[in-house]
């Protein structure tokens, strides 16, 4: 039996405004809603519920300030959002650089010699 495995990849990452907002965030280690936003070209809604999933995770803190029409929230990566983004992306890099062995064939299962 063939002991091949692909690498585990983070679903949660391998959503594309996600690992959009955890790559600035991996080098700006902060960015406000709207910088974010913008940079993103996301709709408020959509940021909002992504950024929602990654802090469940633990990947990112939100500080808000303010309220009404002066309200200012801030995103900040955490270290275990930065230890998730860098084996994400050691996982896509493995999973490209792999060799997928050939199929076995199954000769004994047609009982051939």
């Amino acid at each position: 039996m063939n002991s091949f495995k692909f690498p585990v990849i983070n679903p949660l990452l391998h959503n594309e405004l996600r690992l959009k907002i955890m790559v600035a965030l991996d080098s700006l280690e902060s960015a406000s809603f709207m910088y974010l936003c913008e940079i993103t070209d996301s709709t408020r809604g959509n940021l909002s519920i992504q950024i929602k999933t990654l802090h469940d995770a633990g990947y990112l803190e939100v500080n808000r300030s303010g309220t009404g029409s002066t309200a200012r929230s801030v995103c900040h990566i955490t270290r275990m959002g930065h230890e998730a983004l860098a084996a994400y992306e050691q996982g896509l890099r493995q999973l490209f650089s792999q060799q997928v062995p050939a199929q076995e064939e199954k000769k004994k299962q047609n009982n051939y010699p």
